[in-house]
């Protein structure tokens, strides 16, 4: 009885300490966006309702494409593919990288609320992190020279980013996360991966393997996608 109180006691303590660091992770990319946008981007000003409304408008149809997934040859079950990035990259790219940001933490809410999650919210935080980690990039690189090159060596850098950081993380904390708040020890999802691909024998073989090629094909689908929908977005909304 005491055994089983004191392992509930520790699984809360984990769940309260990952919330924590998720709030901590979006509060600080926030700022970043936020210092971005107001001391060197300087996006075209919109009236508050409106930019209300495009972001809300975006980050519902962001959700909505989080339900339509893919699996992948190479990779475990719990990597899917999705295109719920285009719509924010074409919100970050119209209005700013804080309403990029916004409309990727909105997207994860309303997923949660009408889904729930699957990944004890390691996938979600995953997702907000790693999506931000293509948006900011992009919409940094395109402010600064707003062309359709611009637009390619932004996307091309935030695929790029996304690649290595999104690995990195994966692999230094969101697989041990994982691990813990699933209750799955670490060589039970490395055997899964191992299933799919021998050559996976620890976390590093997983992320070089598995998350790294599945990074890498996320931002480039979600780039060339966007590429040729943006402006013909941008002008049925007559955003500018």
């Amino acid at each position: 009885m005491l055994e089983n109180l004191a392992k509930l006691w520790g699984q809360v303590q984990d769940n309260v300490v990952f919330l924590l660091v998720s709030l901590a992770v979006f509060a600080g990319i926030f700022v970043v966006a936020l210092a971005l946008e107001k001391l060197w981007l300087k996006p075209e000003k919109q009236s508050p309702a409106r930019r209300a409304a495009y972001v809300g408008i975006f980050s519902a149809i962001a959700a909505v494409l989080m339900y339509i997934e893919f699996p992948l040859p190479f990779a475990p079950g719990f990597y899917e593919l999705d295109f719920s990035e285009i719509p924010v990259l074409i919100c970050s790219f119209s209005l700013g990288p804080v309403a990029g940001v916004v409309c990727e933490f909105l997207k994860v809410v309303l997923k949660l609320f009408l889904k729930g999650t699957s990944t004890a919210f390691v996938g979600d935080l995953a997702n907000f992190v790693v999506g931000c980690s293509l948006i900011l990039p992009a919409t940094v690189v395109y402010f600064a020279k707003k062309t359709k090159t611009g637009a390619i060596i932004g996307m091309g850098t935030g695929t790029a980013v996304m690649t290595v950081f999104g690995s990195l993380f994966n692999a230094v904390y969101l697989i041990p996360a994982f691990s813990v708040l699933f209750d799955m020890p670490l060589d039970a999802i490395i055997g899964m991966g191992a299933d799919i691909n021998p050559g996976i024998t620890s976390v590093t073989t997983l992320v070089l393997f598995a998350v790294v090629p599945f990074n890498l094909l996320k931002g480039v689908a979600d780039s060339v996608i966007t590429f040729f929908l943006y402006k013909r977005i941008e002008r049925l909304l007559r955003m500018k």
